[in-house]
């Protein structure tokens, strides 16, 4: 075990976090820590890492255990050094052999003493050993995967933004590479390029990384076990975030079921402790009966979460068929390009996400159409549009003297102050929080106030700048629902796959200075780019240069496998058949065709397989929902462990058969050649 909670109750004033909570974190887990905003997750982290002590338990810790923690406190540090300076400090001890090796050296040249030319020696080595003649490589490799440009690496750290800053210290404890990583909302300053290089990173990386995320995507992709803050207890989950949504509805049906038996059983007895308490006869009976009462264990009612709050956008006007129209766009920051004479428009209907790199212009682009931008070329509004734009570096915009009821109330939408506190629930203002004067609100509440104000106002046409950072995965999915609800046209900037795939049906991209548009949702797009770089792939394999592959190319087609296996992402993978294959030219290798064979057999064998373990999975899903399984403990686990077994036999076997597949791609194509 590198750390842990063992019994752990932790109080702020009278206020209960976390009560008689045990938690062991092993070597080599990928933890998501989750939970609505305000239940304690940062506060876990902070008692895991000591920075608080419990009010009763123990904290755990091996003495060896070397644990790295990143959160949003750390932005408080500042200096002058370059970027690649801060992000070097992480290898201390191998700085302080450099500045050793070099004074000796400088000794050596001067006295040639040979006690000075052994300790010259075993600290080389030793620099050797700690792999120091890798470290700026590395730190360069770490820094440029998480969006820095070469020609950045040597900018002073205190020049870059509360963001950058946050990336070039994740870059630095990376590099520490500690036991245990502790990363409180890492993607919240991440662009979609660099937390797909997080991901690739962190899935190799050897220790055990703890994340706390509301990027379900980025959960479902890293970690292996999901950690639940509910109800001051700490919920334990073998699986990713997918796993754990089905697996808690059934712990919530089953809770409330015997939380319902329960109060039944309760009111039954007290309504006998209320007819014979009078009798004397019975006193005594009653009188053990409450006694019985007093020493249940009161089962938590499951419905005690957060209320399902209805987020509703109310629009009058109707707009014309184009809402914006862009003609020949250009725009620069000095030598840099963003646009260059690009057109698009936005017709009434479509919800775009315009997603890429950081530093691509996404949010310029944004500022264009919403006009608070200067440009070149011609922006036209349509017929009718009301527009609302939100965006987080636009927060002067509030009032500051107002409180938080007050600047909603100045928006004009008509809704009742009880409905406006309702709607700052969902924005995390609960209770008296609406009270509280703008004024002394961090940046992530002005942000979501910001946010809250474009949510109530009447506009046709919403501009979103990373409308989900400072939202929990709640209020993600309330504003999910209402994005999907809105009869107006929305374009929006944000990084929350999960977020982006929900509620796009058009994705813009700027590609070489141009605003590409893909008409589909974004697992469409990322379907798409996936088979256009197979299909660059493939084409790089048979450029000219050689006859054969010129000839391989018109006898098969230069996409043909590219082609196939994206046509696969649906019920089953289809191959060509052998004889289309005997129509090349080319004569075919008897040992590949054997070969080709045995395994298409194997491929179709696999295919009928996983058929009947998928049949399988959904009648052991159906027999967890039987109230005749989940109210008895026996069957239900004895049922989720069938259904466990079936979700690995399905897992191992569609590995086995993608392998497969791709085998026959190769054979293929050693035929083909």
């Amino acid at each position: 075990m590198l750390a842990g909670l063992q019994n752990v109750t932790f109080e702020f004033g009278a206020r209960v976090i976390i009560e008689d909570a045990t938690w062991h974190i092993q070597p080599g887990e990928r933890i998501g820590l989750i939970g609505y905003n305000g239940t304690g997750k940062s506060t876990i982290l902070k008692l895991l890492v000591g920075e608080y002590m419990p009010t009763k338990g123990t904290i755990e810790r091996s003495r060896t255990t070397t644990i790295g923690y990143l959160h949003q406190d750390l932005l408080s540090f500042d200096t002058n050094d370059s970027i690649i300076q801060v992000a070097l400090s992480a290898f201390e001890k191998v700085l302080q052999l450099e500045k050793e090796i070099e004074a000796l050296g400088k000794e050596l040249e001067r006295t040639g003493d040979e006690k000075a030319l052994h300790d010259y020696s075993d600290k080389l080595h030793e620099l050797e050993t700690l792999g120091g003649y890798n470290i700026h490589h590395r730190t360069e490799e770490v820094l440029q995967g998480l969006g820095f440009a070469n020609d950045e690496l040597h900018r002073p750290y205190k020049e870059f933004s509360g963001g950058w800053r946050m990336r070039v210290l994740l870059a630095k404890m990376i590099l520490q590479q500690p036991d245990l990583l502790l990363l409180d909302e890492p993607t919240n300053h991440l662009d979609l390029p660099s937390i797909e290089w997080l991901e690739k990173y962190l899935l190799h990386y050897q220790g055990s990384v703890v994340i706390v995320s509301h990027d379900k995507y980025f959960l479902n992709r890293m970690v292996t076990k999901i950690v639940e803050v509910y109800q001051q207890q700490l919920h334990i989950y073998a699986g990713n975030f997918d796993y754990y949504e089905k697996e808690k509805a059934i712990r919530i049906e089953m809770q409330q079921k015997a939380y319902e038996n329960q109060q039944d059983y309760i009111r039954q007895n007290e309504r006998l402790v209320e007819r014979f308490r009078a009798k004397a006869s019975k006193a005594a009976m009653a009188q053990s009966i409450m006694k019985k009462l007093d020493k249940l264990e009161r089962i938590e009612d499951a419905a005690l979460e957060r209320p399902n709050i209805r987020i509703n956008f109310r629009v009058d006007k109707t707009p014309g068929r184009v809402l914006v129209e862009l003609k020949d766009i250009s725009k620069s920051f000095g030598p840099t390009n963003i646009v260059e004479h690009t057109s698009a428009e936005i017709d009434r209907g479509d919800k775009i996400a315009l997603i890429g790199a950081n530093g691509k212009g996404k949010s310029t682009l944004l500022r264009i159409i919403a006009g608070t931008e200067t440009f070149e070329g011609e922006r036209r509004w349509g017929h009718n549009v009301e527009e609302s734009f939100y965006a987080q570096h636009q927060l002067e915009a509030l009032n500051v003297n107002n409180t938080i009821i007050e600047e909603m109330k100045e928006c004009g939408s008509q809704m009742t102050e009880l409905e406006l506190r309702s709607l700052l629930g969902c924005f995390l203002f609960s209770g008296d929080d609406s009270d509280k004067k703008i004024k002394i609100l961090s940046g992530g509440e002005k942000a979501r106030v910001a946010l809250a104000k474009t949510i109530v106002s009447k506009a046709n046409f919403l501009m979103l700048d990373e409308p989900t950072n400072h939202l929990d995965m709640h209020s993600c999915d309330l504003l999910i629902e209402a994005l999907n609800k809105y009869e107006g046209s929305i374009i929006l900037v944000s990084h929350d796959r999960y977020f982006v795939s929900k509620t796009a049906n058009k994705i813009w991209e700027i590609v070489d200075h141009k605003i590409k548009e893909f008409k589909g949702g974004y697992e469409e797009w990322v379907a798409w780019k996936e088979r256009m770089a197979r299909q660059e792939a493939e084409n790089r394999k048979t450029e000219p240069g050689s006859q054969k592959a010129e000839k391989s190319q018109k006898s098969n087609g230069s996409n043909k496998s590219a082609e196939t296996k994206s046509s696969n992402q649906g019920s089953g993978k289809r191959f060509p058949t052998q004889g289309n294959r005997n129509s090349s030219s080319v004569p075919i290798n008897k040992d590949i065709k054997k070969e080709l064979q045995k395994s298409q057999r194997h491929f179709q064998q696999l295919e009928e397989q996983i058929s009947k373990l998928n049949s399988k999975k959904a009648e052991l899903e159906a027999a967890l929902l039987d109230p005749q399984v989940y109210s008895d403990k026996g069957k239900f686990l004895e049922a989720e462990k069938a259904y466990q077994k079936a979700c690995d036999e399905l897992k191992n076997m569609n590995i086995e058969y993608e392998k497969v597949f791709d085998k026959i791609m190769e054979l293929e194509q050693k035929q083909s050649t």
